[in-house]
């Protein structure tokens, strides 16, 4: 009976999803009621927005310079060959704001960050530490998830306008010198067309961005078992859900904020 067993999969494999995700989301509610009780160390959450923030502006930098030069690559040339040159600035604007800038800065976070909290918390975890911290009267919630969380959520958006910035001076440097836009038109079409609700709205993605990647890194370090090996699974699993994540968030947010 193949289909039976077929259909037998997919129900059990749907409900274990949908138990994750109410995992996920009681871990979600716990940080926000501990916030709004007043619990959050200071120092942890400084020391972890050096890590998730400073420490990833290299790579997102790097990532959106590219990023930026490459979309001027492939529209620019198409513009000009159209007549419509004059329009390649805004439209690089809007882009750069709305999504490849929130997206971008999104996804390098989400490989580097989520990836290296779900091996500090998993680590913790299988070496019986996070036991320690409960056996203590430490909440491992307050102690390890809440920095984090807060850490994530106030970065992001800061790592994303600097790579606002350097993705369209990117593209501004494609477009006027290799494609012969007019760096006047570029820049005053630039100016006409963007909003501040585009920045606006990019931003608040990316708020959501590092909630996301913060809870799900750190659910996946607290559900870490089998040591070493259970680590490394972990770590996988939760760059590889963290990103599946944030594709799905990012369309409905786009939806709901530019629609």
């Amino acid at each position: 009976m193949p289909y039976a067993r077929v259909t037998e999969n997919i129900g059990y494999r749907s409900l274990a999803l949908l138990e994750e995700v109410g995992k996920i989301s009681l871990l979600a509610w716990a940080v926000v009621r501990d916030i709004f009780r007043g619990k959050v160390n200071v120092k942890l959450t400084i020391d972890q927005m050096v890590k998730i923030g400073v420490e990833s502006l290299p790579l997102a930098l790097t990532t959106s310079a590219f990023v930026g030069m490459v979309f001027a690559v492939q529209i620019a040339g198409e513009f000009v060959k159209f007549g419509a040159g004059n329009y390649v600035g805004g439209v690089m604007g809007i882009g750069i704001a709305r999504e490849l800038g929130p997206a971008i800065t999104g996804i390098v976070v989400a490989a580097r960050v989520a990836a290296s909290i779900t091996a500090e918390i998993g680590t913790m975890k299988v070496t019986e530490q996070i036991d320690a911290l409960r056996a203590f009267g430490s909440s491992p919630v307050r102690y390890l998830v809440i920095p984090r969380f807060l850490a994530a959520m106030t970065m992001l958006p800061l790592l994303t306008i600097f790579a606002n910035v350097i993705g369209f001076v990117g593209g501004y440097l494609v477009a006027t010198y290799v494609s012969k836009v007019n760096p006047v038109e570029y820049i005053a079409n630039a100016r006409r067309l963007l909003m501040l609700w585009d920045l606006y709205g990019g931003l608040l993605k990316t708020v959501v961005f590092g909630m996301i990647i913060a809870i799900i890194a750190c659910y996946r370090g607290l559900h870490t078992y089998g040591g070493a090996k259970g680590v490394g699974e972990s770590t996988t699993s939760s760059v590889v859900t963290t990103l599946i994540s944030l594709f799905v968030v990012n369309y409905f947010l786009s939806i709901l904020f530019f629609k």
